[in-house]
């Protein structure tokens, strides 16, 4: 396993030191088992996971390059904005790689919202954001999600209802109630990001709103709210008055 120390000059192709070179303290698996991982950086934690690297790049190489890959997003934030093809794109991430570090980010989302599903209060907007928000306010399109509800509030079912471009995405009204109808729903809320992480309703944000409002209503299903994810934030359509 090839590896450099953080803040050593690259030096010549195949100059790496290799891992049993470096002192224990030095190395990121010995460092963790000693002092635990809170003592590593987000590029040490990154080169445990890489394990190892090429001639001529070592594992903290690759992982500070992988925290430096995306043109928008740096540091950790930008691994949740890179695809298979774009990791694979890094001398020493292949296949195998690239598929382990995007289970870690799918683990990552889905640890931030296990710790919520006991509670299962749907009908608390800010609990709902905090429950989705992890997991879409890293889109690069938008999504609509919508969550069925019992008469207690209580989850019976979340489905994707349509995924669009950046700038939109369609909302099948009559798709919607139909499933609404099938799983013998009393509220439905829905739920959708904006990948600039600005909030603020749209227009048409308003429109469709309204539209799903008015056809739930038509078969006795209400609209609880429409909460739009942004970038560690969001906006509740009920909380603003706008339904």
């Amino acid at each position: 396993m090839f590896y450099r120390a953080p803040g050593e000059s690259a030096g010549k192709e195949g100059d790496c030191m290799t891992m049993k070179q470096r002192p224990a303290g030095e190395r990121p698996y010995e460092k963790c088992v000693m002092n635990g991982p809170a003592s590593l950086s987000d590029g040490e934690l990154l080169a445990v996971v890489i394990r190892c690297g090429t001639r001529s790049n070592c594992a903290m190489d690759i992982a500070m390059k992988l925290l430096d890959k995306s043109p928008v997003y740096k540091g950790l934030e930008g691994l949740y904005h890179l695809g298979r093809e774009e990791l694979k794109e890094l001398d020493g991430i292949g296949d195998v790689k690239a598929t382990e570090l995007l289970c870690i980010l799918e683990l990552s989302k889905r640890l931030a919202r296990s710790g919520m599903t006991a509670r299962q209060d749907f009908c608390a907007p800010e609990y709902i954001a905090d429950y989705f928000m992890e997991e879409m306010r890293h889109l690069e399109r938008e999504v609509v999600k919508v969550l069925f509800l019992d008469n207690r509030h209580r989850l019976l079912r979340e489905m994707t209802l349509s995924e669009g471009s950046t700038n939109g995405a369609p909302v099948p009204v009559k798709n919607l109630l139909m499933q609404a109808l099938r799983v013998n729903a009393s509220f439905m809320v829905m739920i959708h990001n904006h990948p600039s992480g600005c909030p603020e309703p749209s227009r048409e944000d308003l429109v469709i709103t309204q539209r799903v409002k008015q056809a739930g209503e038509l078969v006795g299903i209400t609209l609880s709210d429409h909460i739009i994810i942004g970038d560690h934030c969001y906006h509740s359509m009920l909380e603003h008055d706008l339904l």
